[in-house]
């Protein structure tokens, strides 16, 4: 069930977050390059902040948040994760639909994204298109990434 973002769901779509990070995107990133992209530990109020801030929307499935998105203003998708215990459930795909949807509502002319090596297939299969590969420095550390466009209306 995709549904907006509350308060309650702070501590969920924080770890969400987290394992998404350490445990999923291990297939395509170093330990070293996981802990560097995950950073030091939020305080928990200012995520709540942040995902209020923005159209943070969730997918619960079974009683449980098995993964959220959100959508800036400017049609930024900013997060996209999925629990690991909810891979392949289709929970990236039922986010981004409700992102691209929300980004229609707006009339917004275009979606964009950073998308990770991990995340780029699944941005694909919603219709966004690489616009070109990364590098970004965390610390000493470089990871890989691509920006990533999706056209919205007659676009």
């Amino acid at each position: 069930m995709i549904r907006g973002y509350v308060e309650g769901d702070a501590a969920a779509t924080l770890e969400v977050f987290e394992r998404a990070i350490l445990e999923t995107a291990r297939s395509d990133y170093s330990e070293e390059q996981v802990r560097a992209w995950l950073g030091g530990p939020r305080e928990l109020a200012r995520w709540n902040a942040e995902r209020l801030a923005t159209r943070t929307v969730v997918d619960e499935l079974d009683g449980a948040v098995a993964g959220f998105s959100d959508l800036g203003a400017d049609g930024y998708v900013d997060r996209l994760f999925v629990h690991p215990s909810f891979a392949r459930r289709g929970a990236a795909a039922r986010l981004l639909d409700a992102v691209v949807a929300t980004g229609e509502d707006l009339g917004l002319a275009e979606l964009t994204t950073h998308a990770s090596l991990v995340a780029r297939p699944v941005f694909e299969r919603a219709g966004f298109d690489v616009v070109h590969r990364e590098t970004v420095e965390r610390g000493a550390l470089t990871l890989d990434r691509f920006f990533m466009r999706r056209m919205l209306g007659d676009g």
